[in-house]
């Protein structure tokens, strides 16, 4: 199934251990490009988020935050008594060598960086709860990029299927454009004043339908036509594909115009020409 490389889901999850977020948006990109944003606590979370982003994305620049507000909860205060005592030790010997300072109070030394022992938590729940909320999220984000390949993938097909219809409509006018331009031909012989050798003039006509000839060109735009149909169906990414597959069709469409002997099939190029470019720029957002 064709899928969008434009796309965003967020998903949120609360537990005893507070409550995450994740926010997934992608834009279209040559290859996958990953951007985390992860709290600083949960840094190791970096890995495991690319290897599971890559085993379900291979094409666009994917940016995926993740916000964690840990639970409030009261915690034992808790003094760290050896290196307090350190502290004390060292301002009672200031202070007996500065007799005018001010003396130091238990709070100026709580404030000091390490005295109260930091409380510690264990963040394993967290980041397994993070990683499962990350495989929903990623659920949702693909299930948008379906749908948004889906609606892109019937553009992309009805406008191939216009081409195949144009690229019809100048098999059936052929044979009357060869003979307008026989018609062209031998009225401009018509006009000399010596008679046209006939053997010339079906040496003439036969080169002039020759460099005129467009039923490979009408061929292959028909291939390719099918060939964009068959990609359209595969479940795998077709963006590079059919992006080569545009390539083609914009060659045969310019050499139609190019051996172009009436205004109608110089009219149906310019036409065809541009719905390959419609469906180019729709084939920019597909993985």
């Amino acid at each position: 199934m064709p899928r969008s490389m434009t796309a965003f889901e967020r998903r949120e999850s609360v537990g005893d251990w507070g409550s995450l977020s994740w926010e997934i948006r992608s834009v279209n990109h040559r290859y996958l490009d990953v951007h985390p944003r992860l709290p600083e606590e949960l840094r190791q979370l970096e890995t495991p988020v690319r290897e599971r982003i890559g085993k379900r994305l291979s094409r666009g620049k994917v940016e995926c935050t993740l916000r964690y507000q840990a639970k409030a909860a009261r915690t034992e205060l808790r003094i760290n008594w050896p290196y307090a005592e350190q502290l004390i030790e060292a301002a009672r010997a200031l202070a007996e060598r500065m007799p005018d300072a001010a003396p130091v109070s238990p709070a100026d030394l709580l404030r000091l960086p390490g005295v109260m022992a930091e409380p510690t938590s264990d963040l394993e729940p967290v980041c397994e709860a993070a990683l499962e909320l990350l495989e929903e999220t990623l659920d949702g984000f693909m299930a948008m990029r379906e749908r948004e390949g889906a609606r892109l993938a019937e553009l992309i097909r009805e406008r191939a299927d216009t081409v195949a219809e144009l690229a019809a409509k100048v098999r059936a006018i052929l044979p009357t454009i060869n003979a307008r331009v026989r018609q062209k031909l031998e009225a401009r012989l018509a006009d000399l004043d010596q008679p046209a050798d006939p053997g010339r003039l079906e040496q003439e006509l036969i080169y002039v339908a020759q460099r005129m000839d467009v039923d490979e060109e009408l061929d292959r735009l028909e291939s390719h036509v099918n060939e964009i149909r068959r990609v359209l169906e595969r479940d795998e990414p077709i963006g590079r594909r059919l992006d080569f597959l545009m390539q083609e069709l914009n060659r045969e469409a310019n050499t139609l115009g190019s051996k172009s002997a009436a205004t109608d099939t110089t009219r149906t190029s310019v036409d065809m020409k541009v719905l390959i470019e419609q469906m180019r720029e729709q084939i920019q957002n597909l993985e």
